[in-house]
Formats: structure tokens, sequence, C-alpha cells
């Protein structure tokens, strides 16, 4: 027993060694910031920002607040989820609402719009249950499925493809689900907090990414099932991840008011963005069409973009007076011509 014990301790030595041997490298690797490199580039394009940048629409209908919010893949149409217990599908250029699904449950906390035929919403709260909803078939009173195995609320929800769902909870999990089934095809449970938010590769659905109040992103990879890469350097909880167009690197969002760039090929933090004229959190983030802006959602009613290319201390623009309450959803449409802003004042705003 003894033998077996001065192993283990020679084992943890072991691994300290090697950790402290692959941050040296790490750290000698970052020769330059972001900013110094892209100087070095040539000069960057300007870019548009308000009164270029302006309020398009107002989306009312929501009498409670508005937690979350997907594009369709027309980005065209989108879906808010409301503590109103509504979800409600919006032609955003003309503002109509296509169509208002009760839920069972109010304390909905996500959605997401399937974005290949376009057919099916997904959305999850407090009941634990991601509920799948198939909107071609006309109104909805009834989920056509509900997803079944969280111990936790579910924070997050991301449709995979018209027949598979991912799902993030405060259970420290996130679950890869068969639609038709209802079946748990793989648990990712590598997260020592609740999970709160995820986001597919665009370029490789088989590699997402999640953020958790453990303060750690992590990226997995769908086939294994395994935790393949961990990405640290938050100090407060995670609330938002969002892929970077390209699907190399990540942006999130995090309670210590800053929003980070993450680069999956140098396994590191690459740029940093916040201000001491910050001080809240952030709720949501998400990525311009090019990826040269990411835009952030705050508790102090705002929305700032910022320079992926810049030295991260200020921000590139700020909307306009965007909402009257908490910004607590944003996301660009596929388009990348829009962006769409929800707050628990209960609007949705489109910008462009």
């Amino acid at each position: 027993m003894l033998e077996i014990s001065s192993r283990i301790e020679a084992a943890k030595l072991q691994v300290a060694a090697l950790k402290s041997q692959i941050d040296e490298v790490r750290t000698d690797k970052k020769d330059k910031s972001m900013a110094s490199f892209a100087s070095g580039k040539g000069e960057s394009k300007e870019i548009r920002r308000p009164p270029s940048t302006k309020l398009c629409r107002t989306l009312k209908g929501h009498f409670g607040k508005v937690y979350a919010l997907d594009w369709a893949g027309d980005s065209q149409n989108l879906v808010s989820a409301s503590q109103d217990g509504k979800l409600i599908v919006w032609n955003a250029i003309t503002t109509n609402k296509v169509h208002a699904v009760p839920l069972r449950s109010s304390w909905v906390m996500t959605c997401a719009f399937e974005q290949g035929k376009g057919n099916l919403v997904a959305c999850g709260g407090l009941d634990n249950l991601c509920s799948i909803y198939n909107i071609s078939q006309g109104p909805q009173q009834q989920a056509s499925k509900e997803l079944a195995a969280h111990d936790g609320y579910v924070s997050c929800c991301k449709f995979v493809d018209e027949g598979h769902v991912a799902t993030s909870s405060g259970d420290s999990t996130c679950i890869y689900w068969d639609v038709e089934t209802g079946e748990v095809l793989k648990t990712f449970s590598d997260h020592t907090g609740d999970v709160m938010s995820l986001a597919i590769n665009p370029t490789n659905p088989d590699i997402f990414v999640s953020g958790s109040v453990d303060a750690t992103a992590r990226i997995w990879d769908i086939r294994s099932g395994k935790n393949v890469q961990t990405h640290r350097g938050h100090e407060c909880d995670i609330n938002s991840v969002s892929f970077f167009p390209d699907g190399h690197a990540f942006g999130t969002g995090s309670d210590d008011s800053t929003c980070r760039l993450f680069d999956m090929r140098c396994y590191g933090e690459v740029n940093r963005f916040g201000s001491d004229r910050i001080i809240c959190g952030i709720t949501s983030v998400a990525f311009s069409k090019s990826g040269r802006l990411l835009f952030a959602g705050y508790d102090d009613f705002n929305v700032h973009a910022w320079d992926i290319l810049s030295g991260g201390k200020s921000s590139s623009f700020q909307l306009p007076q965007p909402h009257d309450n908490k910004v607590s959803c944003l996301s660009v449409n596929p388009l990348g011509d829009a962006l769409a802003t929800g707050s628990w004042d209960t609007f949705l705003k489109i910008w462009a």
C-alpha cells in the first residue's frame, strides 16, 4: 500500500513538471500581441460603425424577460424565448409573428432554430428538459419530442443537424441527443461547475465548445466523446461562447467583465477585450461574418463591438441606447448583414 502511494505521488510530481514545461513553451511562443502582429501586415480596413450601423426593427410581442434568441438559416426568421411562457418565431424584416408556441414551463433559458430546413425549434430551461417543436406542422400546442436526462436546468441547446441536438446543463454536463428517438448518444462530463453555453463548430460539426461557471472553456469531439482541449484564463463564470467563422478559434464572455479570444491551433488565449470603465458581466457574445468584430451584450444594458485586431483596451463602438434593461442575448444572422439583440426589457431589436 505504501509503495502504491509513493508511486501516485511520484506520478503527480511528474504531471506537474510536464505542465510547467508546457506553460514555458506557450509563454515563449507568445512573442507578439494581436495588435502588433496586425499592424505589421499593413493598414486594416475601416470598420463600419454608428451612425452607419443603426436600429432597423424593434420586435414587440413578449410580455416577460427575453432570455434567448436564434436566427434561422434563411437569415430572415428568428426564434425568441421569454419568461412569459412563449416561444415566438418572427419575420425580422416585416416584424410579423410567424408562430407563437405556448410552453409547458415558463422558466425557459434557451432556444434554437434548426439551420437546414428550418422546420424545428428547440428550447430548454428550469424544467430540465429540451423540448423540440415542429413548426412546419402549423400551430404547436405540444412538443413533438421532449429530451429528458439532465439532472439540472438546460442552459443552452444547439442543433448539430436536423436529427441531432447538443445541450448544456446546470448538472455540469453536455449531452448529444438523437432527436427522433430521444436517445442520449453521448454525455460529456469533465466540467466541475454548471455549463452555461455551447457552440457548434461551423466548419466541423463533430466539434463543439462549452463554457462553464468553473471558468474554463472546453473543446469536445462528439465522435470520441472526449474533452480534447481545456482553455483557462477567465477569473469568473463563462456565460457565453461563440466560434470564430473559420472554426479555428472561439470567443468567450464572462462575469469577470472581459471577452477573450482563444485559438485552438496554439492552444491558448490570443486576445482579451475589456476596459476599466466596464465593471459588469457579459451575457452573450457573437462574431461578425468576417470575424473582425466580436459583439458582446452586457448586464448594464449595453452592447459593445470589439475589433479583434486591436489591443482590446477600448471597444470599436457601442450601439446607441440598445435596451432599457439587461441585454440577455444577441446573434448575427448567417448572411452577416444583421445583428439581433434581446433584453429583459421584453424587446428584440434588429441592427444593420
